[in-house]
């Protein structure tokens, strides 16, 4: 331990860099940030307060991360992104604070066509072996578990949740406090509250366990399960549905955003 203590420079704002990681002379790096053995950091990266690097992790490109985050060992930020219309144009990725990045999880900036932008929130668990591709917009308060893999230009809303071996093709949106079972392979739309899984995935029911871990009151659980009935149990197509729960279903947060995600459904809803 006082070895590896005595490897280390000290920083005037507090922050910590192991003599061996390269760091380019114009990263920002802020207060009490510590860089681990063998990491890369990159010329156009800013790194938030407090936010500690772990070994061999490499952090590239426009790449802006905010406070109190934890990266492990190996992961790769900011590299660029697979896609073969990309040429080269500089792009971002944006991350808040307080998230959790584990071992070789890798994250890319954006392209051309999604406005060159990759985000991610705050008080994200992403877990080893995790993918996000170019131009996803990811939320706040969600858990991606071990290899999850989102394609590029996916959403993934507030304090859902992502199993491990996950797939999700591009352009798919997985609404908030949702959850997709481990394994699935997610190729349209998952709706807020809602529970999938399967090859394709399916719907099998709400997220009660989310709902509770979200603090959502028993009467809001109450007009999710009429509007879960009316989407999946009523024999109704999508809009049908949607024009019934105006009619049947009292205004609220979760049911307005249950319905606005339904009339921006893209590529469909799981069924």
């Amino acid at each position: 331990m006082n070895a590896e203590k005595d490897n280390v420079v000290h920083l005037n704002n507090g922050g910590q860099i192991h003599q061996t990681a390269v760091v380019h002379p114009d990263a920002k790096i802020g207060e009490n940030v510590e860089v681990g053995p063998y990491a890369v950091i990159g010329e156009h990266v800013e790194i938030g307060a407090d936010t500690e690097i772990g070994p061999h992790t490499v952090i590239k490109g426009w790449t802006t991360i905010g406070k109190n985050n934890k990266i492990f060992n190996s992961a790769s930020i900011g590299q660029e992104p697979q896609d073969l219309k990309f040429a080269g144009e500089k792009s971002f990725l944006e991350i808040g604070d307080n998230n959790t990045i584990r071992e070789f999880a890798t994250i890319h900036r954006g392209t051309e066509d999604g406005g060159r932008l990759t985000k991610i929130g705050n008080d994200n668990l992403i877990m080893a072996y995790c993918h996000v591709a170019h131009d996803c917009q990811v939320g706040n308060d969600i858990i991606m578990s071990n290899s999850a893999n989102l394609a590029g230009h996916v959403i993934v809303e507030d304090s859902a949740v992502i199993g491990g071996l996950v797939g999700v093709h591009q352009f798919v949106r997985i609404g908030e406090m949702a959850m997709v079972g481990a394994g699935s392979k997610v190729v349209k739309d998952v709706p807020p509250y809602i529970l999938v899984d399967g090859h394709p995935s399916s719907v099998n029911g709400i997220n009660i366990v989310g709902l509770r871990r979200n603090e959502v009151k028993p009467e809001v659980r109450r007009k999710i399960k009429q509007a879960y009935k009316i989407l999946y149990r009523s024999n109704l197509n999508t809009n049908q549905a949607i024009e019934e729960m105006e009619e049947e279903l009292d205004n609220s947060p979760l049911i307005e955003n249950f319905l606005r995600f339904l009339r921006n459904a893209q590529r469909g809803i799981c069924r």
